[in-house]
């Protein structure tokens, strides 16, 4: 155990998924000793109103913790053993317009994927490596555990130009064992997990010395899709030409055409779906008779990440040795991968952190590929978001199998940067 008395900070604790994480705090009470919470974000209204409902839930607990609600980042930092990211830099306003303004050039515009993915990047790695340098000061031996989006280059990002510890997180693995697990009727069937962060597959089903992959191809099994993906599913024909199971997010990579040709004629973008929920959900929490996480909130595209992310604190604070997928840097765990490049994969978690599930008979050349493929745009990425360099934005997304095309690229990217003027100080600065 780290030590006896435990605090945990949340940044972007105004986030209406907040009361997901306080049910995973609460249900571990007795393995995490919280003495205090800190609930940090730089939105007052839904600070207050998100941060009044989960004093409620810590009181309802009966749990003996001090929470505290705070604008002031060093303030939540300060003593953290345990610091939660889930910022939204621009808010749902900005993720709207990297859904709309790519649709007018002919690309898939989304929250994680394609150039959408790509100027989420561009404001939150700059935040997120100003919150990693307070915290070498304020905490230095915190971990943080990051889920804002895209959470694969952003760990990428702090873990190759900081000095923090972190892991980053997602639900999607989560879903996808569940989802298996529940189909094949085998409730402890160990799965093999390979790709980055929403570009990955299952490569195996692991039950009593047998593997029951083949059996799945065979079935054309698909994994549970995430509510945030208006999903087609894929064919039987699909998974056996890739001989892995994908995670749901690859149909906007197999099926780029029918997916675009969805989001066109969908009325509203899934950023102006979650702002609807947003609000009927603020309106919610704002009843100070709740003390309880509502059922609306479910219709998130964040179904059961409290249990990951409390459950992953839980495995570090109590040198649990579980097994946990996880983002963070390759390191040898798969040989085509570069060390330094952040990867998605299984990994044993306890007090000193994550050791990947080395992989070294891995043969599946077109997951190797693709991965290699993306991974190029990500460096990429990785470099425009650091160092604010328009060429390596345009060499990021003409590596992007969802953008490519040079003119489009060029055109569509300098659209969403005058959009998105205010967030992106890298790039602004000097003109």
């Amino acid at each position: 155990m780290m030590n006896n008395k435990l605090k945990i900070a949340i940044i972007g604790a105004g986030s209406t998924y907040t009361p997901e994480l306080m049910e995973g705090i609460i249900k571990r009470k007795d393995a995490l000793p919280l003495y205090e919470l800190a609930l940090m974000d730089i939105d007052e209204r839904k600070l207050d109103i998100v941060g009044g409902l989960c004093e409620r839930m810590v009181e309802a607990a009966g749990m003996d913790c001090k929470v505290v609600k705070t604008q002031n980042l060093d303030d939540a930092l300060r003593g953290a053993n345990f610091v939660l990211g889930q910022i939204r830099v621009g808010k749902l306003p900005a993720r709207v317009l990297d859904e709309q303004i790519p649709l007018k050039y002919g690309l898939i515009g989304q929250e994680t994927c394609g150039i959408g993915g790509f100027f989420k990047a561009m404001r939150t790695i700059p935040v997120v490596l100003d919150i990693a340098k307070r915290m070498e000061v304020l905490c230095p031996d915190a971990w943080l555990i990051n889920f804002s989006n895209p959470a694969g280059i952003i760990t990428e990002a702090v873990l190759n130009h900081t000095n923090v510890k972190m892991l980053g997180l997602c639900n999607v693995p989560y879903n996808m064992y569940k989802s298996i697990r529940e189909t094949l009727e085998l409730p402890e069937a160990n799965l093999t997990y390979v790709g980055l962060n929403h570009l990955s597959w299952i490569t195996a089903i692991e039950h009593d010395g047998r593997d029951y992959l083949k059996d799945a191809l065979e079935m054309g099994l698909n994994s549970e899709t995430m509510k945030n993906i208006p999903s087609s599913g894929f064919s039987k024909e699909l998974v056996q030409l890739v001989g892995a199971i994908p995670s749901s997010y690859m149909e906007y990579y197999y099926f780029k055409d029918k997916k675009l040709k969805l989001l066109k004629e969908s009325e509203q973008t899934r950023g102006e779906k979650c702002m609807d929920i947003e609000e009927e959900l603020l309106g919610i929490y704002s009843n100070a008779e709740l003390h309880s996480k509502p059922k609306l909130l479910s219709s998130r595209g964040g179904a059961n990440y409290s249990e990951v992310a409390i459950s992953l604190v839980d495995a570090i604070f109590n040198d649990k040795q579980e097994y946990h997928v996880v983002n963070l840097l390759n390191n040898g765990a798969l040989p085509f991968m570069e060390d330094t490049d952040a990867i998605e994969v299984g990994a044993i978690i306890g007090k000193d952190g994550a050791k990947p599930v080395r992989l070294s008979e891995f043969n599946n050349r077109h997951i190797i590929d693709y991965m290699r493929m993306i991974k190029a745009y990500e460096r990429e990425t990785v470099a425009a978001a650091v160092e604010g360099s328009e060429e390596a934005a345009m060499r990021a997304l003409m590596m992007n199998p969802l953008v490519a095309d040079y003119q489009t690229a060029y055109d569509c990217f300098h659209e969403l940067k005058e959009a998105h003027r205010d967030y992106l100080p890298q790039f602004v600065q000097g003109e």
